[in-house]
């Protein structure tokens, strides 16, 4: 026990890579734990999809140093990669390098968390506890005894079903072998499956739109076929996204080329669907929401998004937002109902702390049902916790990440929030943009009037906050301007 534990890594993607030599540069030991056979392993399910963000936005910066040193040859910083060219060009020789390989074990799925010899309920001694995680290989059980966890485990394998309440559509089990989640390979290994078919694409974001996109180029291609999209929003306005006002340009873009396809004719839309059950006639799978019935399709790509799994944590000690599923002190700057100016600031270990000291959830995972992770902010979060877990505290509370901002706001859109918030909340839910220091606050309004003593939420409160909003052009420029 004279040496140091390691902390232990759970996933070996991207951000649990960038963990680990952010872990090293600060002299602590990583241990990583990747369930696949290769490193990313996550994103090579989508390893056809062309990212929207440039090399320059999926490269970490101590991740580059180490690199750097083994002689790699970084790839064109304005270049848009796909999920596989990330894994090919950036992963793998990440994890070859003689700094991350000895510390790197593949096939070994992780099986629980918990402190040493304390379960969930037991207090004396807690914090002074390692942790202890179990995890399985190709030999069988292990455990490792750990100063600290890293969860970066990400949520692909947990994809979120076709059922309006959250739970599968009645019959959804049952045709499970006609419906695909995430975003399948239509124009390549899948081809077969998907030409001269009807296909039905549920989802209304950025996975969504690259299958439709390759649907109707397969379409052109294939005669007889006829893609449909259901969402549950009652318009595609929001929908669509920013358009020029994205700071990611080909993020804008794709909302424009679905946009072009839905002109065209190309793909036929149904707004408004909450789907609760599935049928399998003799025509096809019909998809019925309340009273609609939507035509009959062949083929069901469920592009709903993904939820994270965190019985792997049940035995330690979390604070988890009852809606979001992701770190209570993040809910507020992520939370869809609240706002999606997709400006949220960076965040890190402040953020992700848990009641049980030492334990993290970062990367997609640590937006639970949220929908807005971009790479850098789970470089940023590691960034930061690693600080955290070396004692610099100063280093851990300081930002030093600015995202891109998507150009659409919650707050354009009012009319659509007809559920949970009426359209004058939602209106007040964003205004200003994201907060600038304090995670309680929704935006810089509700920063602002927190900060003024004001009680509620600031921007919907009929008081006028103290303050004038922290960079006011860019607020109004990014959000409720």
């Amino acid at each position: 026990m004279n040496t140091p534990l390691p902390v232990v890594i759970i996933g070996a993607g991207p951000v649990g890579l960038a963990a680990a030599a952010h872990l090293l540069s600060r002299g602590l030991e990583p241990l990583l734990l990747e369930a696949g056979d290769s490193v990313g392993a996550g994103m090579q399910r989508w390893a056809h999809v062309r990212m929207f963000s440039p090399w320059e936005f999926t490269i970490d910066s101590q991740a580059r140093a180490l690199l750097a040193a083994s002689g790699w040859k970084e790839p064109d910083p304005a270049d848009f990669p796909t999920g596989g060219e990330v894994v090919d060009q950036y992963l793998r020789p990440l994890a070859a390098t003689p700094e991350i390989a000895p510390r790197l074990r593949l096939g070994a799925r992780a099986l629980g968390v918990a402190r040493h010899r304390r379960d969930l309920m037991k207090d004396a001694g807690r914090e002074r506890q390692p942790y202890v995680v179990q995890y399985r290989d190709a030999s069988g059980e292990h455990e490792v005894l750990a100063q600290a966890v890293i969860d970066a485990s990400g949520t692909i394998e947990h994809p979120n079903t076709l059922g309006a309440s959250g739970l599968p559509a009645l019959g959804e089990r049952a045709l499970g072998g006609r419906i695909s989640y995430g975003i399948p390979d239509v124009v390549g290994s899948e081809r077969g499956r998907y030409a001269g078919k009807r296909v039905l694409v549920v989802g209304s974001g950025h996975s969504a739109f690259n299958v439709l996109k390759d649907l109707a180029r397969l379409s052109t291609q294939s005669p007889g076929m006829h893609v449909h999209w259901a969402l549950r929003r009652s318009s595609l306005a929001r929908v669509l996204g920013g358009g020029d006002n994205d700071q990611l340009k080909e993020r804008g873009r794709l909302g424009q080329d679905i946009a072009r396809l839905v002109g065209q004719g190309m793909l036929t839309v149904h707004t408004g669907i909450e789907i609760d059950t599935l049928e399998n006639t003799p025509s096809g799978i019909v998809a019925k929401a309340g009273g609609r019935n939507l035509p009959a399709v062949d083929e069901i790509i469920a592009a709903t998004g993904f939820r994270p799994d965190l019985s792997l944590l049940s035995e330690v000690r979390l604070s988890v937002h009852a809606g979001t599923q992701s770190p209570t002190a993040l809910a507020p700057l992520i939370d869809p109902n609240q706002h999606s100016c997709g400006s949220v600031r960076p965040h890190g270990a402040e953020e992700l702390r848990h009641p049980d000291d030492g334990i993290y959830i970062v990367g997609m995972k640590s937006y639970g049902r949220a929908p807005t992770f971009l790479l850098l902010t789970g470089y940023e979060q590691v960034r930061s916790v690693t600080a955290a877990l070396a004692g610099d505290w100063e280093a851990a509370r300081r930002v030093e990440l600015v995202l891109p901002e998507t150009g659409v706001c919650i707050t354009q859109f009012a009319d659509e929030v007809t559920d949970t918030r009426s359209p004058a909340n939602a209106a007040a839910g964003c205004c200003g943009g994201a907060p600038v220091q304090d995670s309680t606050a929704c935006c810089v309004a509700d920063e602002n009037a927190k900060a003024a003593g004001t009680a509620g939420c600031g921007c919907g409160s009929t008081k006028p906050a103290a303050r004038a909003s922290v960079r006011p052009a860019k607020a109004a420029a990014s959000c409720c301007g």
